[in-house]
């Protein structure tokens, strides 16, 4: 395993559990991330690992299922005794292990899930699996950040509401308690940050296309062309991403190669800008709903990859006010997937009794409604 791609997560590496707290090794092997996080009920993250696989994704524009597997396969032992040496812990100091047993590419969700079953069948420590879209979902409870990513104060209380723009996913949920999901609105084709991909690449920018992407969308005008925001002009809190993504495709066709930085700015940024007009459009309609409304939610939440996103943290922080909402969302550290929000997910199902009692069978589907 290459040192170089090693990552080793700062934010409380230092802390040491307070006393009395229930301390938890979570695992994360989903996609393209292997990562271990020791993460205590106090909200202390002790030691936190990635080893990120994207060198070996980037020459083919998104992620390679074998190659992901066999890559954790490789990282996942010394990922883990990395992460307890960090917290300077062994095993026994460990209360629970959780670890992603689905959704994912279901080669590297195996080898997360044996890891962890192994662990814990030999030490006899209780096991949680846990639900990758829970893990981004409940993250925000653990640490919170403002629309500029400064840290915040914010305490994410049940109920809230929740744009969850991860991978294949994006959802408009409202997040009643740990395994209590109320699906408001979701895709219909596209998830927002396949589009952002698969843009970048039509660009010739790189993987992965959601930073990418914002940055050159910062140095745009994103007024320079004119895409299409679908469904804004229909009821209800569905999303549609495909329809821009097909715009961009046939726009970029009739313009010749090379494209100057100029061009491909404001390219981007009329792009960026049309996803989140879809995203404000959806997530109002939302605010607005029955369902929402008698719920009184006091907090707007994004998580997952495309939380990252500048535009649209911003413009979600702007709606909160707006309907006089707090916005929350995790530090950007925490958007990607992770073993913190793992380990996090783990105590929280932990804590009310949700711990693996017979075989579990890893799914490479797993809708957070059926939780």
């Amino acid at each position: 395993m290459s040192e170089d791609k090693i990552i080793h997560m700062d934010m409380g590496a230092s802390v040491s559990s307070s006393g009395g707290a229930t301390v938890c090794l979570g695992i994360e092997s989903s996609c393209d991330e292997t990562s271990a996080a020791i993460v205590d009920s106090n909200k202390n993250i002790l030691a936190h690992i990635i080893y990120s696989q994207i060198p070996e994704h980037q020459k083919y524009g998104g992620v390679v299922p074998e190659l992901a597997a066999r890559a954790h396969i490789l990282a996942i032992d010394e990922v883990i005794r990395q992460t307890l040496a960090r917290a300077n812990m062994n095993i026994n100091d460990i209360d629970v292990i959780a670890a992603t047993a689905g959704p994912g590419l279901i080669g590297g969700v195996l080898i997360g899930w044996m890891s962890a079953t192994g662990i814990a069948q030999s030490t006899g420590k209780p096991l949680v699996a846990v639900n990758h879209l829970e893990g981004h979902a409940l993250v925000p409870r653990l640490a919170a950040a403002t629309a500029d990513n400064t840290c915040s104060a914010v305490s994410v209380e049940f109920p809230y509401l929740l744009m969850l723009a991860s991978g294949g996913h994006c959802q408009i949920l409202l997040v009643r308690g740990v395994g209590k999901y109320d699906l408001i609105g979701q895709t219909l084709d596209d998830s927002a940050g396949e589009a952002f991909d698969k843009v970048s690449k039509m660009l010739g920018l790189g993987y992965p296309g959601g930073p990418i992407v914002d940055k050159r969308a910062a140095l745009g005008n994103p007024r320079a062309f004119d895409f299409p925001r679908p469904l804004t002009d229909k009821p209800g809190c569905d999303f549609s991403f495909s329809g821009i993504k097909t715009a961009a495709r046939t726009f970029l066709s009739k313009h010749a190669e090379p494209y100057n930085d100029e061009f491909i700015n404001d390219f981007c940024a009329s792009f960026q800008s049309a996803v989140v007009d879809c995203i404000i459009n959806r997530l109002s309609h939302a605010m607005r709903s029955n369902q929402v409304i008698s719920a009184n939610p006091k907090t707007l939440v994004v998580a997952g990859g495309v939380a990252k996103n500048s535009a649209i943290r911003s413009a979600m922080e702007k709606l909160a006010r707006e309907h006089n909402m707090v916005f929350a969302a995790p530090p950007m550290s925490l958007c990607t997937d992770n073993g913190a929000m793992i380990a996090w997910a783990g105590l929280e199902n932990y804590q009310i009794g949700n711990i693996v009692r017979e075989p579990v069978a890893p799914r490479p589907r797993w809708p957070l409604t059926e939780l």
